[in-house]
């Protein structure tokens, strides 16, 4: 089924929303934290990635402050973290402007983990999977909460063939850490 989608290596774009922020009220949104729920949550989708032997070969992580912590919390769990790139273009992007800065991703990257904010990253998930898994679409369409993790799969020969309607939502999990 993904083979419809290209030629060139399988390639995959995880897409993890950042995990649950505060809404202080003098706070610049850039700079909002992370609630108790999303220190527990950030860490369990990093278990998560690494259960389903999903590691990046890069992270591209907004600069909000929310999306840096889930970065480094789920970053944390791992042995060895990927190199990430902080990219203010990824803060309130929506699809295109999304697609714009994973497209410049060199080729041989094939895991890129992809951290930032709803509803761009959900428009662009929905805009990117042409078919999905079982009931992945339909979830995705339903809500992408906070730590939510979509994987798409997709053939190509550099990440600028990524395009609408070209990957497979392969999964879409929603991680969540045990309460101490």
């Amino acid at each position: 089924m993904i083979d419809r989608a290209g030629t060139g290596p399988l390639r995959r774009l995880v897409v993890l929303r950042h995990a649950k922020s505060a809404w202080p009220v003098d706070v610049a949104d850039h700079e909002r934290p992370l609630t108790p729920r999303g220190r527990r949550d950030a860490p369990a989708a990093g278990r998560a990635l690494a259960e389903a032997d999903c590691l990046p070969d890069l992270a591209l992580c907004s600069t909000a402050v929310r999306a840096r912590r889930t970065w480094e919390l789920a970053a944390a769990e791992w042995g060895t973290p990927p190199p990430v790139r902080h990219d203010r273009r990824l803060y309130a992007a929506g699809p295109a402007g999304l697609l714009t800065v994973v497209r410049e991703v060199p080729a041989e990257v094939e895991t890129l983990l992809l951290i930032g904010h709803n509803p761009g990253l959900e428009e662009l998930v929905l805009a990117l999977a042409g078919d999905g898994l079982d009931d992945t679409l339909e979830r995705v369409r339903t809500k992408f909460p906070t730590s939510a993790i979509a994987v798409l799969s997709w053939r190509g020969t550099t990440w600028r063939d990524l395009g609408p309607g070209t990957a497979l939502l392969t999964s879409v999990t929603v991680p969540r850490g045990a309460k101490k």
